[in-house]
């Protein structure tokens, strides 16, 4: 098949010339023209060594001439004279040549020497440069069929140039990704535009067993005339490169987990919330599936947690996460519920032993090992789990149970490196998780002591309704209390009061209080006079101060007198169903001292009510302390009925989970009954 001619010729503008016998110029051609400026019409039929050559050359122009016609060839540099006078160096190939009819001509072909000494420079440099460069450098024609591949890359690739030459990329390298490559050269070939530093990762022959990275250049290769060549590639490995620029990312990667996991690990004290949050943080960034299992005894509060005897271990999953939709879920034990693992599982041995397991590349006996029966192993085996990781849950000098990490769709295992990430990112949850085990076990202890501190659901008294209830904090018991107290002369005392602080110490200070004040009660003084004596009190129970209520009825009249030591306000709803904040001096609280107390007395109408209350049922993260107070208000203003199902409709219209403790007691007036007059019957004699 032809092909179009190619470009070396046309840099170099070979002029071809013809003498007859005689040496006149029997044939001219238009590059002659162009190297001697001599048009074919002043040159044809004219002697050569006449026209073109200077005088003083003429003898040796002659006797080259005369070697030629006798059959000889001579090649070399010869002077030639331009019409201007002028002399060009010019480069001759001569021979001869001989007609049908045997007539003897010399052909000349000629070029000026200054053009071929340079291409042959720069023929001379491309080629030392193509073999000595430490760069693979490889040319494709425009079918992109290999034509050259320097010594760099033989080596590079371990294949010699005769066994790439003439093949297509994939048939001699398919460990390269070659649809990639090529792509690359057809949009080269077909733009012009240069493709700078494209990366493609692959094997060959010269390391099989491993991947290397390599960055490529393209460019399209042009005659001068334009006609399209082929393409040239450079190529370096940059392999080394490569894995710094990878482990590097891959420590940016670790530090932004940790620091990850401190911000999302430990935001609440819930002992299976943080476990999912430690789960979460794992997938899919260092795991495609994470499950957090802790001893039963932690679970339980337990004060040490504990293997069994025999070696086997209780766990209870607390949480599983998966990086995609996958049934390897299924194969971890369900949220919630208890597994007993033998002493040769993996998992055992991991909390037996206190240290981290990694099985790099897991096999079948090894899921036996892993999984928590045949079914459990069968479905990691179905989904393709290589690799695992069982990190310790340790604090405090105690294992409280393992993270557990598997790896199925990412194909590379679980190394030294990820062993390390997997047990900090467990050491930091395993602290989370021993502080909720153990506020658990103290707000346990405290909302114990402060149950059986606080009043019993107070019955009802001879003129008044009572109905109140009790929610403890979610995050941790407090100090709150009420109370309703029977006094002389018929007369009833509602206290409701908060200590500042949580947990046990909190509850410990509120039953104190709750006992000064009954006492002082008892003494049947006014409720100022009782908040005076608490305030003095207060400070020998501790470094805490305690906000408080006290108001007292009086049934049979109406009359109730109340002061208020930095309590809020109670709320009074008229039998009419107006409600309204009762104007109290607000005081200072409990603890603070030197501050007189004052009382504000109000009668109230049969059918009032009465609300007394702590902050926790008003007080709202991010929103104002009025807005909860007036809420209260229209709360009791449009709900009547009994005082329980009243109790119910506001705790479930202002909270669900309380951030802080909440006590609520409601006293609604209603006249006592008068006692029964006796009869007396006389009967006559």
């Amino acid at each position: 098949m032809a092909t179009g001619p190619g470009g070396v010729l046309d840099l170099l503008r070979v002029a071809s010339v013809a003498l007859d016998v005689d040496g006149r110029i029997a044939l001219w051609s238009p590059e002659a023209e162009q190297l001697f400026g001599y048009r074919a019409a002043e040159a044809l039929g004219r002697r050569a060594d006449k026209l073109l050559v200077h005088p003083k050359d003429r003898r040796a122009a002659v006797e080259l001439f005369a070697r030629v016609r006798a059959g000889d060839t001579w090649a070399g540099v010869f002077p030639v004279r331009r019409p201007d006078g002028s002399t060009l160096e010019v480069e001759f190939r001569t021979m001869g040549l001989r007609d049908a009819h045997g007539e003897g001509y010399a052909l000349g072909l000629a070029a000026d020497e200054g053009t071929v000494r340079r291409l042959e420079t720069d023929l001379a440099v491309s080629g030392f440069l193509i073999r000595q460069s430490p760069v693979g450098l490889a040319v494709f024609d425009t079918e992109l069929r290999w034509l050259l591949a320097n010594p760099a890359l033989q080596q590079m690739n371990a294949i010699t140039e005769a066994q790439v030459r003439g093949h297509r990329l994939g048939e001699v390298l398919p460990g390269l990704d070659v649809e990639a490559i090529e792509g690359a050269m057809r949009q080269v070939l077909e733009s012009g535009e240069p493709l700078l530093d494209q990366q493609s990762i692959g094997r060959t022959p010269a390391d099989p067993d491993h991947d290397h990275a390599w960055s490529e250049s393209y460019y399209r290769l042009e005659d001068p005339s334009g006609r399209i060549l082929g393409i040239a590639v450079s190529i370096m490995d940059i392999s080394r490169r490569h894995r710094e620029t990878s482990e590097i990312a891959e420590a940016r990667e670790r530090l932004a987990m940790i620091a990850d996991a401190s911000v999302r690990i430990g935001t609440t004290l819930d002992l299976r919330q943080t476990a999912q949050e430690l789960a979460d943080v794992t997938v899919p960034r260092l795991a495609d599936l994470a499950a957090v299992d802790v001893l039963d005894s932690v679970v339980h509060r337990e004060a040490t947690p504990r293997v069994w005897t025999d070696g086997s271990a209780r766990f209870r999953a607390l949480a599983v996460a998966a990086g995609y939709p996958t049934d390897a879920v299924h194969a971890a034990d369900p949220v919630g519920e208890i597994a007993r693992y033998e002493p040769n599982r993996l998992i055992t041995q991991c909390v037996r032993e206190a240290r981290p397991l990694l099985v790099p590349h897991v096999t079948e006996k090894d899921v036996r090992r892993i999984a928590r029966d045949d079914d459990a192993a069968r479905v990691l085996l179905r989904e393709g789990v290589h690799s695992y990781i069982a990190a310790p849950l340790i604090a405090r000098g105690s294992v409280l149970g393992t993270l557990s990490l598997h790896r199925t769709i990412n194909p590379r295992p679980f190394d030294e490196e990820d062993l390390t990430l997997a047990c900090e990112l467990a050491i930091r949850a395993a602290l989370c998780i021993d502080n909720a085990r153990l506020y658990a076990r103290e707000r346990d202890a405290a909302l114990t002591l402060q149950r059986s501190l606080l009043s019993q659901q107070p019955r009802d008294l001879d003129g008044l309704e009572i109905a109140s209830r009790y929610l403890p904090a979610v995050s941790a018991a407090g100090g709150d209390w009420f109370d309703v107290l029977p006094l002389p002369d018929g007369k009833v005392g509602l206290v409701v009061g908060d200590v500042m602080g949580k947990g046990i110490h909190a509850a410990a200070i509120m039953g104190q209080l709750r006992t000064a004040t009954r006492a002082f009660s008892r003494l049947g003084l006014p409720p100022a006079q009782v908040l005076c004596h608490l305030d003095e009190i207060t400070p020998s129970l501790g470094e805490s101060i305690a906000t408080c209520l006290y108001a007292v009825c009086d049934p049979r009249t109406g009359r109730c007198e109340m002061s208020t030591a930095g309590h809020l306000p109670p709320v009074l709803v008229h039998p009419g169903g107006d409600a309204e904040l009762i104007d109290i001096p607000t005081g200072a609280p409990l603890g603070v001292g030197g501050v007189p107390f004052a009382s504000v007395e109000r009668d109230l109408a049969e059918g009032a009510l009465l609300a007394l209350f702590t902050d926790g049922l008003v007080e709202k993260r991010h929103q104002s302390l009025d807005v909860g107070l007036h809420t209260l208000v229209q709360l009791l203003r449009r709900h009547q009925g009994p005082l329980e199902r009243i109790c119910d409709q506001v705790l479930a219209a202002l909270h669900g989970a309380p951030d802080d403790d909440v006590a609520l007691l409601l006293a609604r007036l209603r006249r006592p009954r008068l006692p029964e007059k006796s009869v007396v019957t006389v009967e006559s004699g």
